[in-house]
Parts: structure tokens; C-alpha cells; sequence
């Protein structure tokens, strides 16, 4: 059988749609129908009911997919052991990192990655949602926050802290803040995941907490928004310090409230299972580490 040909299939039954599937793999939906109607004649079974409102799986594709599956990781696991025996770094990297880590600093250092390693070769999904590893076909997530999920594998990369800051414009324009509660004085970029808005910021200073509820006049889902509105002097922002380190570095914007501290964010790089780390995972895991580690040196220096 053609292990392309089984890869079809499971997408197929994880999303339900040929077309999907097609679109996944980089094929036509024509492609894809020829495929599924070749293994079913080499099964000698049928594996969908189509129609032309639905695509169901039968009982028997149900009881074949579970097969399917346990052969396809197998032929993954053995491709990865040979080349871990020659410690070679190669094959798919399917990486889901967040919008504004993403873009602004792992970017370039994931283009380093590729150049070391030529038989890698890498897929970026990049968001703030958190990631589905099965349907969404990821390897691994770089995200903030330990995954609640314990039979996930979670690598430690970075412990960096939450920094407010604000464009030198702004500040001349509307003064700076220099106590927490001052915050609600000034307009306060707020992000939203999920259904939930982060309005609340929380200090402390001297073993006394302080909580604050800030407003402003912008709102987004992405970080990367939030951070934009920040350097072009639209307001006052709360953030991981190794997100907003290059424009802290550059003076694009000052840091805030420098006496009071805030909870620390840390950075996780996490996998489903502990079968599907990988040489390149664990490649990926310590030159992130390295690089993040220079990173917030600078900034806190």
C-alpha cells in the first residue's frame, strides 16, 4: 500500500472532508477522491459513505483507521531512530508558536535553525489560540504557560518578567505613571483570548500586591496588535519583557514602573506525548534556550 495513500485517509477522517484533506497535502480534491477509491479496491472494503451533503467513515474504516495510524507513527518513529543513529537532523518540524513571539523574535532564529540543519524542513502555524496537536497536524507548541494537560511533555525555555511600557511620544504627551494605580489615569491597551479580556494588572512591591483594572480604547486578540499600538504611541501596554525586548533594546519604548514587580511569564516548548520528541524537537529546545537567554540578558542588564 502507498503510505501516501493511508496519510490521506486519516486526514480525510480527522476532518471529514476529502476536499480538506486535499488541501492539506497539497493535492486536488480529484487527486484525493482517486486515492480513497484505489485503497478501498486494495482493501476490498469500503471506508466512507459519501454523499453529496456528507463524507461518513464505516465501521470498517473505523476499525482499518486505528491500524492506519498505529502504522504510520511506526514508520515515523524508525525514519527518526535512522537518523538519530547518524545524527542527522531531518524530515517535517511542525512548529505553532504565538503572534507576537513569532514574529518579532523567533523568527530569525528559526531561519537559523534551517541553515544548520538543511534536511530539515519546517511548517509555522502562528496564532494566539492554543494549538489542537491532532487536528491541526502540530509537532510542538511554543507557548506561555506549563500546558494543564500532564501527560503532555513540557520543556522549560525561558522565565522572563511582565514590564509596562509606552513609546517616548506618548509619554511626553500624557506624562508617565508612577504608581500602579495611576495606570487607570492613562489609556491602557488591552488583549483579549478567548472570551477573556486581561484588564487586570497585578504588582507588587515590598510584600504589598497591588491589583489594578485599566481601561482604554483599544482592544485585540493578537499580541502583536497590542505591541504595534504601543511603539506608535497609542497607549500603555503590559508584557513579557522577552516579547517587547527588541523595541526596550532600540528605545522604541521605555520601560514603566520600574520599582514594582510583576508575576513572571515563563516560556514552555510542549510536545503531546513523549514518543514524539524528536532529535530535531530536542535540537529546537536548547537553541531556543540559548538564544532566549541572550535576549533577556541585554534587556535586564
Amino acid at each position: 500500500m502507498n503510505t501516501s495513500d493511508l496519510t490521506l485517509f486519516v486526514r480525510t477522517a480527522d476532518t471529514g472532508s476529502i476536499t480538506a484533506a486535499a488541501g492539506q497535502l497539497a493535492i486536488t480534491p480529484a487527486a484525493a477522491s482517486a486515492a480513497l477509491k484505489r485503497l478501498e479496491k486494495q482493501l476490498e472494503t469500503q471506508l466512507f459513505i459519501r454523499s453529496t451533503r456528507q463524507l461518513r467513515i464505516t465501521a470498517e474504516g473505523e476499525r482499518f483507521l486505528l491500524y492506519c495510524r498505529q502504522a504510520l507513527t511506526s514508520l515515523e518513529e524508525g525514519q527518526l531512530s535512522l537518523n538519530a543513529m547518524r545524527g542527522e537532523i531531518a524530515g517535517e518540524l511542525r512548529l505553532a508558536v504565538s503572534s507576537d513571539l513569532g514574529r518579532n523574535i523567533v523568527l530569525p532564529w528559526l531561519d537559523e535553525v534551517l541553515e544548520q540543519h538543511p534536511a530539515l524542513s519546517l511548517h509555522l502555524s502562528m496564532g494566539d489560540t492554543l494549538s489542537d496537536f491532532y487536528m491541526d497536524r502540530v509537532d510542538v507548541a511554543l507557548r506561555y504557560g506549563e500546558p494543564e494537560d500532564s501527560s503532555m511533555v513540557a520543556f522549560h525555555i525561558a522565565t522572563a518578567e511582565r514590564v509596562v511600557f509606552a513609546s517616548p511620544e506618548y509619554l511626553q504627551r500624557y506624562g508617565e505613571p508612577t504608581t500602579p494605580d495611576e495606570l487607570q489615569q492613562h489609556n491602557c491597551l488591552l488583549y483579549q483570548l478567548g472570551q477573556r479580556t486581561y484588564d487586570t494588572w497585578n504588582f507588587s512591591r515590598g510584600g504589598e500586591r497591588y491589583k489594578v483594572q485599566v481601561s482604554g480604547n483599544r482592544e485585540s486578540n493578537d499580541a502583536d496588535v497590542v505591541r504595534r499600538w504601543a511603539v506608535a504611541g497609542k497607549g500603555i501596554g503590559y508584557k513579557s519583557s522577552l516579547d517587547v525586548s527588541a523595541d526596550l533594546l532600540s528605545g522604541r519604548v521605555r520601560r514603566l514602573l520600574k520599582d514594582y514587580e510583576s508575576a513572571p511569564l515563563n516560556t514552555w516548548l510542549i510536545c503531546p506525548s513523549r514518543k514524539q520528541v524528536t532529535p530535531a524537537i530536542l535540537m529546537l529546545r536548547d537553541h531556543l534556550r540559548q538564544r532566549c537567554a541572550e535576549v533577556l540578558k541585554r534587556v535586564h542588564s
